[in-house]
């Protein structure tokens, strides 16, 4: 199928995407216009469509996304010498909510194999949780992990050590410098898969660097979040160790745990250091109640559950100029077909969304819900430039580099994840989400502390575009990855699970690659595909301190 060189996102944009290197001195053509570069423009890239002043606007997705700094005649690259970031004002108006929804006949009668837990959540995968209250915990926490991993056979694998290995057997040889840099490297080294509860998908460590320390909000937040994975659904259970003094206290974790799950009957175990004494009193105890627990979980096996019970997180991170025309608008079908199914989906990562509140707000189901969007993502704003910052500074150099030049443009095609149904929600973080439909949810744009964050609030499954490349996972969630160009896909398919870059080429409209993706979805959610991010141990969890973290 023939690709088009160029590619005009929204009939109001005077800003064109470059699809592939375009050349200065070449003429392009998209539809009855045509284009005379006047400087070189790398796919990603863009050039404007049209004569644009000194001060005048730049559009693209039909919403302003910079202004011109200098005179830009047509066929002009856009830089971020050229133009700055630029977005209009936002306001409570009117409601618009009528959309139009997806096909679903393919998927109206489908299940997935899920673990169903007493509060009618149903879970896609089955971990026991261990967990401490404060940092000063974690170097317990890691003994654990080093006392149960291998032996309950959920030790991710150990290429990398068999490779240092070698290279010591070489040293030990007395092999030169030469041959121990040019040594081979065995990827294909398998990890083992004995596992001693086979109903049990792992048991993960959640250490962090919180607890005690920093303000009381900091803490209360950090219990909140900690209730979230405990409640959540892919987890059987938990162990909690507390250090005892520290200002996160079992009892807000407990009243956090209420407020989320008033019935809450999951196995939990709480062990105190400073009551229990020893390191050798307290460990011991922990890995028996630990593996009691491990042993009821393991009773508790799949079975059908409709789409609705799904909770999918949006997410993207090492984002580049595809990402907004072919990952995201392509996950965003998915979102539309899940609400339309009756699930959730969570949409987070509010610096990126700046530029296209009022298309959001415009979206909520209730002027209340708008009202809460506005000053959620105002607020955080003005803490972000009392801070010497602002949500303008969000892009990363990769970003730029890429052709995602302002903040505008890139919440712009970030936003694309969301689709195009109604805000049944707004949340601050860490709540859970109840709704079903689309749910925004007010996080950093830090890949790590949103996923985290999405997660707490109760994604079993997380979407996660990226365009440079990024190994992002969860310790409780699938994270499946998602590239937005070919070219990364091909690169780095160890770490990302499906390829949009098709859309790109022609060879897949949105449409096909959203429903593709669902059907993808289902098969993770059931046990029967794993991904990268899983297979790889990649177990990333940053709580989000309420400061300022863009």
């Amino acid at each position: 199928m023939m690709q088009n060189k160029v590619l005009k996102i929204h009939p109001e944009d005077n800003a064109i995407v470059a699809l592939q290197d375009l050349q200065q001195g070449e003429t392009v053509t998209l539809g009855n216009e045509s284009y005379l570069l006047l400087d070189n423009v790398e796919a990603k890239h863009k050039f404007v469509a049209q004569d644009v002043p000194k001060g005048g606007s730049i559009k693209m997705y039909g919403v302003l996304v910079g202004i011109a700094n200098e005179d830009l005649p047509k066929g002009t690259l856009l830089t971020t010498a050229n133009i700055h970031h630029a977005t209009n004002d936002y306001r409570v108006r009117e409601r618009k909510i009528e959309w139009q929804k997806p096909p679903i006949e393919n998927w109206k009668d489908a299940t997935f194999l899920g673990y169903h837990r007493s509060d009618g959540s149903v879970g896609v995968a089955n971990y026991w949780l261990v967990i401490p209250m404060v940092f000063c915990e974690n170097r317990n926490v890691e003994l654990m992990k080093e006392a149960l991993l291998d032996n309950l056979g959920y030790q991710t694998h150990k290429k990398y050590n068999k490779f240092t290995k070698n290279l010591l057997d070489l040293y030990k040889r007395g092999s030169d410098l030469a041959d121990i840099l040019n040594a081979d490297f065995d990827a294909s080294t398998a990890k083992s898969n004995n596992r001693i509860f086979p109903n049990i998908d792992g048991v993960k460590f959640l250490t962090h660097q919180g607890g005690c320390g920093g303000i009381r909000q900091d803490s209360a937040a950090l219990c909140g979040l900690l209730a979230g994975y405990i409640t959540h659904p892919n987890v059987a259970g938990v162990t909690v160790l507390s250090l005892g003094c520290q200002n996160a206290q079992v009892s807000i974790l407990e009243k956090e745990i209420t407020k989320r799950s008033p019935n809450f009957d999951k196995p939990m175990y709480i062990l105190e250091q400073q009551k229990i004494g020893k390191e050798s009193d307290l460990l011991p105890e922990a890995i028996k109640q630990t593996f009691a627990g491990l042993i009821e979980a393991n009773k508790i096996e799949r079975k059908a559950a409709p789409l609705r019970q799904l909770c999918i997180g949006l997410e993207c991170g090492g984002s580049d100029g595809f990402s907004g025309i072919s990952a995201n608008p392509a996950i965003g079908y998915t979102s539309d077909l899940l609400v339309a199914l009756g699930g959730k989906v969570i949409l987070s990562e509010f610096p990126e969304l700046c530029g296209v509140e009022q298309g959001l707000s415009d979206r909520c189901v209730s002027e209340q819900k708008a009202a809460r969007f506005a000053e959620l993502m105002k607020s955080y704003s003005e803490r972000a430039v009392k801070a010497g910052s602002g949500f303008d500074m969000n892009p990363s150099p990769g970003n730029i580099k890429d052709g995602l030049i302002t903040d505008a443009i890139k919440s712009a095609g970030a936003a694309k994840k969301a689709g195009n149904s109604p805000v049944a929600d707004v949340l601050d973080y860490p709540e859970k989400v109840t709704m079903p439909g689309l749910n925004l949810l007010c996080t950093p744009g830090n890949d790590v502390e949103s996923t985290t964050a999405e997660v707490g609030s109760g994604a079993t499954i997380v979407l996660f575009t990226t365009g440079l490349g990024t190994p992002t996972g969860n310790p409780i969630a699938p994270v499946i990855k998602l590239s937005s160009n070919t070219a990364l896909f091909n690169k780095m398919n160890d770490i990302i699970d499906i390829n949009t870059g098709t859309i790109i080429s022609g060879e897949e409209t949105i449409a096909e690659a959203g429903s593709r993706i669902l059907n993808f979805i289902i098969e993770v959610a059931s046990g029967n595909q794993s991904v990268k991010a899983v297979l790889n141990g990649q177990d990333d969890f940053i709580p989000w301190k309420r400061g300022i973290s863009l």
